[in-house]
Protein backbone atom coordinates (compact mmCIF):
# COMPACT_ATOMS: atom_id res chain seq x y z
CA UNK A 1 0.00 0.00 0.00
CA UNK A 2 1.09 4.01 -0.75
CA UNK A 3 0.83 5.03 2.88
CA UNK A 4 0.39 8.81 4.16
CA UNK A 5 1.47 9.04 7.45
CA UNK A 6 3.43 12.53 7.58
CA UNK A 7 0.50 15.02 8.31
CA UNK A 8 0.50 16.89 11.54
CA UNK A 9 -2.43 18.98 10.93
CA UNK A 10 -4.83 16.36 9.25
CA UNK A 11 -5.87 12.65 11.16
CA UNK A 12 -8.19 10.42 10.89
CA UNK A 13 -8.97 9.67 15.07
CA UNK A 14 -11.38 6.60 14.50
CA UNK A 15 -13.73 5.08 12.06
CA UNK A 16 -17.02 2.77 12.61
CA UNK A 17 -20.27 2.33 11.47
CA UNK A 18 -19.79 3.43 8.30
CA UNK A 19 -18.04 6.96 8.79
CA UNK A 20 -14.67 8.67 10.00
CA UNK A 21 -14.35 10.87 12.22
CA UNK A 22 -11.50 12.91 10.87
CA UNK A 23 -9.43 16.29 12.72
CA UNK A 24 -8.66 19.15 10.12
CA UNK A 25 -6.61 21.44 12.02
CA UNK A 26 -8.45 21.99 15.06
CA UNK A 27 -11.82 21.37 13.79
CA UNK A 28 -13.42 18.02 14.25
CA UNK A 29 -15.23 16.59 11.16
CA UNK A 30 -17.13 13.55 10.85
CA UNK A 31 -18.30 12.39 7.22
CA UNK A 32 -19.26 8.58 5.87
CA UNK A 33 -17.15 6.09 4.32
CA UNK A 34 -18.59 3.39 2.65
CA UNK A 35 -15.80 0.81 3.03
CA UNK A 36 -15.78 0.83 6.85
CA UNK A 37 -18.16 -1.66 8.08
CA UNK A 38 -16.62 -2.58 11.13
CA UNK A 39 -17.52 -0.81 14.84
CA UNK A 40 -16.05 2.39 16.17
CA UNK A 41 -12.97 1.78 18.22
CA UNK A 42 -13.42 4.73 20.36
CA UNK A 43 -17.14 5.64 20.42
CA UNK A 44 -16.35 8.32 23.40
CA UNK A 45 -14.69 10.51 20.64
CA UNK A 46 -17.18 11.36 18.15
CA UNK A 47 -19.31 13.46 20.44
CA UNK A 48 -16.70 16.24 20.34
CA UNK A 49 -17.47 16.68 16.32
CA UNK A 50 -18.33 19.73 15.24
CA UNK A 51 -19.66 19.12 12.17
CA UNK A 52 -21.69 16.09 11.12
CA UNK A 53 -22.26 14.94 7.74
CA UNK A 54 -25.47 13.26 6.57
CA UNK A 55 -26.63 11.40 3.91
CA UNK A 56 -30.22 11.66 2.43
CA UNK A 57 -32.61 8.76 1.53
CA UNK A 58 -32.87 10.34 -1.54
CA UNK A 59 -29.38 11.21 -2.20
CA UNK A 60 -26.94 13.82 -1.70
CA UNK A 61 -26.88 15.36 1.99
CA UNK A 62 -26.33 18.07 4.41
CA UNK A 63 -24.07 19.11 6.70
CA UNK A 64 -24.79 19.66 10.42
CA UNK A 65 -23.07 21.93 12.37
CA UNK A 66 -22.98 21.50 16.23
CA UNK A 67 -21.32 24.83 16.58
CA UNK A 68 -20.45 27.71 13.91
CA UNK A 69 -17.18 26.76 12.35
CA UNK A 70 -15.33 28.97 10.24
CA UNK A 71 -16.08 29.99 6.65
CA UNK A 72 -12.77 28.34 5.97
CA UNK A 73 -9.10 27.29 7.46
CA UNK A 74 -6.09 26.45 6.76
CA UNK A 75 -4.19 23.35 6.91
CA UNK A 76 -0.40 22.99 5.93
CA UNK A 77 2.03 20.08 4.69
CA UNK A 78 5.59 20.59 4.25
CA UNK A 79 5.80 24.16 3.03
CA UNK A 80 2.34 23.71 1.44
CA UNK A 81 -0.80 25.74 2.07
CA UNK A 82 -4.27 24.84 1.78
CA UNK A 83 -7.95 26.42 2.63
CA UNK A 84 -10.00 23.57 3.32
CA UNK A 85 -14.13 24.12 4.12
CA UNK A 86 -17.19 21.63 4.64
CA UNK A 87 -19.32 21.42 0.72
CA UNK A 88 -22.29 20.48 0.18
CA UNK A 89 -20.72 17.29 -1.62
CA UNK A 90 -19.92 15.70 1.61
CA UNK A 91 -15.82 16.90 0.48
CA UNK A 92 -13.30 19.62 2.15
CA UNK A 93 -11.65 21.03 -0.97
CA UNK A 94 -8.39 18.00 -0.14
CA UNK A 95 -7.73 14.73 -0.31
CA UNK A 96 -4.92 13.56 1.80
CA UNK A 97 -4.26 10.40 0.83
CA UNK A 98 -2.77 12.36 -2.38
CA UNK A 99 0.27 13.29 -0.41
CA UNK A 100 1.50 10.25 -0.64
CA UNK A 101 1.68 10.79 -4.69
CA UNK A 102 2.69 14.39 -4.23
CA UNK A 103 6.04 12.80 -2.33
CA UNK A 104 6.39 10.36 -5.16
CA UNK A 105 6.37 13.44 -7.75
CA UNK A 106 8.34 15.80 -6.00
CA UNK A 107 11.19 13.07 -6.16
CA UNK A 108 10.96 12.89 -9.47
CA UNK A 109 11.31 16.41 -10.13
CA UNK A 110 14.25 16.66 -7.83
CA UNK A 111 16.48 14.15 -9.83
CA UNK A 112 16.00 16.56 -12.45
CA UNK A 113 17.39 19.93 -10.84
CA UNK A 114 20.05 20.51 -12.56
CA UNK A 115 18.09 20.97 -16.17
CA UNK A 116 18.61 23.86 -17.60
CA UNK A 117 14.70 24.50 -17.84
CA UNK A 118 11.68 23.52 -15.72
CA UNK A 119 10.18 20.40 -15.82
CA UNK A 120 6.31 20.86 -17.70
CA UNK A 121 3.69 18.91 -15.45
CA UNK A 122 0.12 18.73 -16.92
CA UNK A 123 -2.83 17.82 -14.05
CA UNK A 124 -6.12 17.17 -15.26
CA UNK A 125 -9.02 17.14 -13.15
CA UNK A 126 -7.15 18.87 -11.48
CA UNK A 127 -9.62 20.03 -8.44
CA UNK A 128 -8.13 22.77 -5.91
CA UNK A 129 -4.70 22.03 -6.82
CA UNK A 130 -2.97 19.77 -4.25
CA UNK A 131 -0.40 17.90 -6.94
CA UNK A 132 -0.21 21.31 -8.43
CA UNK A 133 0.99 23.15 -5.59
CA UNK A 134 3.45 20.13 -4.37
CA UNK A 135 4.88 20.18 -8.50
CA UNK A 136 5.14 24.06 -8.70
CA UNK A 137 6.88 24.42 -4.93
CA UNK A 138 9.31 21.82 -6.31
CA UNK A 139 10.10 23.96 -9.39
CA UNK A 140 8.41 22.82 -11.66
CA UNK A 141 5.53 24.28 -14.30
CA UNK A 142 2.47 23.16 -13.75
CA UNK A 143 -0.89 23.34 -16.19
CA UNK A 144 -3.58 23.06 -14.14
CA UNK A 145 -6.69 22.06 -16.21
CA UNK A 146 -10.16 21.32 -14.64
CA UNK A 147 -13.98 21.65 -16.21
CA UNK A 148 -15.15 23.66 -12.79
CA UNK A 149 -14.66 27.79 -12.70
CA UNK A 150 -14.97 27.28 -8.52
CA UNK A 151 -12.61 24.65 -8.66
CA UNK A 152 -9.65 26.10 -10.51
CA UNK A 153 -10.26 29.80 -8.63
CA UNK A 154 -9.93 27.26 -5.16
CA UNK A 155 -6.78 26.25 -6.67
CA UNK A 156 -5.12 29.28 -6.96
CA UNK A 157 -6.24 30.59 -4.26
CA UNK A 158 -3.63 27.72 -2.78
CA UNK A 159 -1.17 29.00 -4.65
CA UNK A 160 -1.17 32.27 -3.43
CA UNK A 161 -1.86 31.05 -0.12
CA UNK A 162 1.77 28.74 -0.36
CA UNK A 163 3.50 31.80 -1.90
CA UNK A 164 4.02 29.82 -5.50
CA UNK A 165 4.96 32.27 -8.44
CA UNK A 166 2.25 32.77 -10.74
CA UNK A 167 4.47 32.22 -13.29
CA UNK A 168 4.91 28.94 -12.25
CA UNK A 169 1.38 27.60 -13.38
CA UNK A 170 -1.09 28.23 -15.28
CA UNK A 171 -4.74 27.43 -15.34
CA UNK A 172 -7.00 26.13 -17.71
CA UNK A 173 -11.14 26.03 -17.80
CA UNK A 174 -11.61 22.95 -19.62
CA UNK A 175 -12.88 19.45 -20.00
CA UNK A 176 -9.40 17.56 -19.97
CA UNK A 177 -9.65 15.46 -23.08
CA UNK A 178 -10.40 18.92 -25.60
CA UNK A 179 -7.35 20.43 -24.00
CA UNK A 180 -5.28 17.01 -24.66
CA UNK A 181 -6.18 16.97 -27.95
CA UNK A 182 -5.49 20.59 -28.75
CA UNK A 183 -2.10 20.50 -26.77
CA UNK A 184 -1.53 17.51 -29.26
CA UNK A 185 -2.34 19.57 -32.40
CA UNK A 186 -0.46 22.11 -30.93
CA UNK A 187 2.77 20.02 -30.49
CA UNK A 188 2.95 20.59 -26.57
CA UNK A 189 4.48 17.94 -24.41
CA UNK A 190 5.10 17.19 -20.94
CA UNK A 191 7.23 16.20 -18.70
CA UNK A 192 4.97 14.59 -15.94
CA UNK A 193 1.27 13.94 -16.47
CA UNK A 194 -1.34 13.24 -14.06
CA UNK A 195 -4.98 12.76 -13.57
CA UNK A 196 -7.71 12.23 -11.10
CA UNK A 197 -10.58 11.81 -12.90
CA UNK A 198 -14.02 11.56 -11.38
CA UNK A 199 -16.32 8.40 -12.14
CA UNK A 200 -19.14 10.48 -13.46
CA UNK A 201 -19.15 14.30 -14.47
CA UNK A 202 -20.68 16.83 -17.04
CA UNK A 203 -17.99 18.87 -18.91
CA UNK A 204 -18.54 22.89 -19.21
CA UNK A 205 -19.96 22.19 -22.07
CA UNK A 206 -22.41 19.24 -20.79
CA UNK A 207 -20.40 16.87 -21.86
CA UNK A 208 -20.95 13.48 -20.47
CA UNK A 209 -18.12 11.48 -18.56
CA UNK A 210 -18.47 7.80 -17.40
CA UNK A 211 -14.70 6.41 -16.23
CA UNK A 212 -15.67 3.21 -17.56
CA UNK A 213 -15.95 4.02 -21.00
CA UNK A 214 -13.28 6.51 -21.26
CA UNK A 215 -10.60 6.03 -18.88
CA UNK A 216 -8.22 3.87 -21.36
CA UNK A 217 -8.67 6.06 -24.55
CA UNK A 218 -7.77 9.39 -22.32
CA UNK A 219 -4.74 7.48 -21.25
CA UNK A 220 -3.49 6.28 -24.19
CA UNK A 221 -4.36 9.83 -25.71
CA UNK A 222 -2.37 11.36 -22.93
CA UNK A 223 0.45 9.45 -23.56
CA UNK A 224 1.08 10.68 -26.44
CA UNK A 225 1.35 13.97 -24.93
CA UNK A 226 4.90 12.79 -23.18
CA UNK A 227 7.68 14.52 -23.95
CA UNK A 228 11.15 13.30 -24.82
CA UNK A 229 12.56 13.18 -21.14
CA UNK A 230 9.97 11.71 -19.41
CA UNK A 231 9.29 11.76 -14.86
CA UNK A 232 6.06 10.30 -14.54
CA UNK A 233 2.70 9.09 -15.58
CA UNK A 234 0.20 9.15 -12.61
CA UNK A 235 -3.44 7.75 -12.78
CA UNK A 236 -5.74 8.05 -9.63
CA UNK A 237 -8.84 5.96 -9.11
CA UNK A 238 -12.12 6.25 -6.65
CA UNK A 239 -14.54 4.09 -8.44
CA UNK A 240 -15.61 1.52 -6.32
CA UNK A 241 -15.05 -1.79 -8.39
CA UNK A 242 -12.13 -0.22 -10.13
CA UNK A 243 -9.02 -2.49 -8.59
CA UNK A 244 -5.48 -1.33 -8.79
CA UNK A 245 -4.29 -3.89 -11.28
CA UNK A 246 -6.94 -2.07 -13.92
CA UNK A 247 -5.43 0.95 -13.45
CA UNK A 248 -1.99 -1.28 -13.58
CA UNK A 249 -3.08 -3.06 -16.73
CA UNK A 250 -3.76 0.30 -18.46
CA UNK A 251 -0.86 2.13 -17.03
CA UNK A 252 1.61 -1.02 -18.74
CA UNK A 253 -0.99 -1.15 -21.92
CA UNK A 254 -0.50 2.85 -22.89
CA UNK A 255 2.84 4.01 -21.18
CA UNK A 256 5.48 0.57 -21.05
CA UNK A 257 3.95 -0.46 -24.31
CA UNK A 258 5.19 2.94 -25.86
CA UNK A 259 8.22 4.34 -23.81
CA UNK A 260 9.01 0.93 -22.04
CA UNK A 261 9.84 1.52 -18.17
CA UNK A 262 7.68 0.22 -15.22
CA UNK A 263 4.46 0.40 -14.04
CA UNK A 264 2.98 -0.10 -10.37
CA UNK A 265 0.05 0.12 -8.68
CA UNK A 266 -1.27 0.17 -4.78
CA UNK A 267 -3.94 1.12 -2.58
CA UNK A 268 -3.45 4.99 -1.16
CA UNK A 269 -4.23 4.48 2.69
CA UNK A 270 -4.32 6.68 5.62
CA UNK A 271 -3.16 5.51 9.19
CA UNK A 272 -5.96 5.64 11.73
CA UNK A 273 -5.04 6.71 15.16
CA UNK A 274 -7.54 3.90 17.09
CA UNK A 275 -6.22 1.39 14.97
CA UNK A 276 -5.48 -0.25 11.53
CA UNK A 277 -5.51 2.04 8.33
CA UNK A 278 -8.46 3.23 6.11
CA UNK A 279 -8.14 2.33 2.56
CA UNK A 280 -8.87 5.91 0.31
CA UNK A 281 -8.49 4.78 -3.64
CA UNK A 282 -6.44 3.18 -5.87
CA UNK A 283 -2.76 4.74 -8.46
CA UNK A 284 -0.88 3.65 -10.86
CA UNK A 285 2.49 5.13 -11.23
CA UNK A 286 4.52 4.90 -14.27
CA UNK A 287 8.63 5.93 -14.43
CA UNK A 288 10.36 5.43 -17.34
CA UNK A 289 13.26 3.14 -15.84
CA UNK A 290 12.45 0.34 -13.83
Amino acid sequence: MYLCDQWKDYEILDTGDGEKLERWGDILLRRPDPQVIWPKARPELWKKAQATYNRSETGGGHWDFRETLPERWTISLDGLKFYVKPTGFKHTGLFPEQAANWQFMQRQIEKVSTWSRQPRILNLFAYTGGATMACAYTGAHVTHVDAAKGMVLWAKENRDLTGIPEENTRFIIEDAKAFVQRELRRGNHYDGILMDPPSYGRGPGGEVWKLENELFGLVDLCAQAMSDTPLFFLINGYTTGFSYSVLQNIAEKCLCGRYGGKAEADELCLKVTSGGVLPCGATARWTPHG
